[in-house]
């Protein structure tokens, strides 16, 4: 862990403090989620610095640049949650847990920040639970709405929150499911929350766990979309300065492993468990606390990175074809990072409508539904987003039939059995 003496100065957007360790330096990437449609084809892109730092008096992990939040939320947003079959069913698990844990009715009221496409209220919505969801990106908020959810196009903070209190909305859950390192201003994010929370509601936040990504080499997560990578220690702060305290942590395996948190207005009735000491507990002896961990981190990352390469430049020197399955963010990550375009990766497949007939931001892959794979019958199939590997491997073992292998990039390059 070094400083960067000739780096520009910034501070940390949770407790303000001087930024000077970096956890790793992904170089210039284009916004992982601004894919190239065919017109624009001959139209140069934005780069921004991807680089990501670790404040050494709260802990939080952030990118050291901040791209505006329109720059990725807006009527063209191309993640639409429904899409993953294995996110539905985790969506409709939490609904049936948190509305028997809480005795949730049609007496109640619940708030979804960043609801996408109405994914999750939906569930919520069928069981006559009254419900609003708040989504800033105009073409999933429709989505939601043409599944009969009210869903307001805006960004959730101390200004929205008191609007939405004006109007009456105080609700018994306040949830934000992937939602807490998508904003900039992470302060006002989280200071809003006991402004729409009844006096015993409870706000439930999941996030991918900081440690994991740590543990799991998962640098693919790191775009301009995550301002922040999150773990309890640097969040007990931030929640406390809104007035809200930590009552409880489950541990969950999307997105390569998350926490869900629980959280109430400090004096509230609810009960903290021991849960939430124990997170704490493994943070620490994780090395969450520590400039060394993130050292470590980037080591391997450069490592990742060559392991990669050299099996696709073997692949393609063996005359093998390899293409790859799912257009995530996380995908482009990894090939900007490692440099790869369509002289290595042909092709991608993926089941979104908005992201087919497109062209990856920065590498230019195309992008195509997954039926072209059994035309086209790569030898390899590399799984870009590796939380669902699968799902996908599910979805297509249809390739094995000619021969064809999975392979994931991450923690490393593996060919999977």
């Amino acid at each position: 862990m070094t400083a960067q003496p000739n780096a520009h100065p910034a501070n940390c957007r949770a407790c303000g403090a001087p930024l000077t360790h970096t956890m790793v330096d992904l170089g210039l990437s284009p916004v992982s989620n601004a894919f190239i449609r065919p017109e624009n084809i001959a139209h140069g892109e934005m780069f921004y610095p991807l680089h990501a730092m670790v404040c050494d008096s709260c802990w939080l992990v952030q990118l050291r640049d901040a791209t505006p939040a329109e720059t990725h939320f807006h009527d063209d947003y191309v993640y639409f949650s429904s899409f993953s079959t294995s996110w539905l069913d985790h969506a409709r698990r939490y609904v049936a847990s948190m509305t028997a844990r809480f005795g949730l009715g049609p007496q109640s009221r619940v708030i979804e920040i960043a609801s996408n496409d109405g994914y999750l209220l939906q569930y919520f919505h069928q069981n006559g639970v009254p419900c609003l969801g708040i989504e800033p990106s105009a073409n999933t908020g429709a989505a939601a709405r043409a599944k009969g959810i009210d869903s307001r196009e805006l960004f959730f903070g101390e200004r929205t929150a008191r609007a939405l209190s004006v109007e009456g909305w105080q609700v018994d859950l306040l949830l934000g499911n992937n939602v807490l390192a998508h904003v900039p201003d992470i302060n006002d994010f989280v200071g809003g929350m006991p402004l729409v929370l009844k006096p015993e509601g409870v706000v439930t936040l999941e996030f991918p766990h900081l440690l994991r990504l740590l543990e799991q080499n998962q640098f693919d997560t790191l775009y301009h979309e995550h301002y922040s990578y999150l773990s309890l220690t640097a969040l007990v702060p931030i929640l406390a300065r809104a007035g809200l305290r930590v009552f409880d942590i489950e541990h969950l395996p999307t997105h390569g492993g998350s926490l869900r948190l629980f959280a109430c207005h400090q004096h509230a009735k609810h009960g903290t468990t021991a849960a939430v000491q124990a997170c704490l507990d493994e943070e620490t002896r994780g090395g969450l606390n520590a400039t060394a961990r993130y050292t470590a981190f980037a080591e391997g990352v450069r490592r990742a990175r060559i392991d990669l390469l050299a099996f696709l430049i073997d692949a393609r020197r063996q005359g093998k074809r390899v293409a790859a399955y799912g257009a995530a963010a996380k995908g482009n990550t990894l090939l900007n990072y490692c440099g790869i375009d369509a002289d290595l990766v042909e092709y991608v497949v993926d089941r979104n409508p908005a992201k087919q007939d497109k062209l990856l931001p920065g590498s230019r892959i195309p992008v195509f539904a997954p039926e072209v794979i059994d035309s086209r019958r790569p030898d390899y199939l590399l799984i870009l987003p590796w939380n669902i590997k699968d799902e996908v491997m599910d979805q297509m073992a249809g390739i094995r039939a000619w021969g064809g292998r999975f392979v994931v990039a991450i923690p490393e390059t593996v060919v999977l059995p």
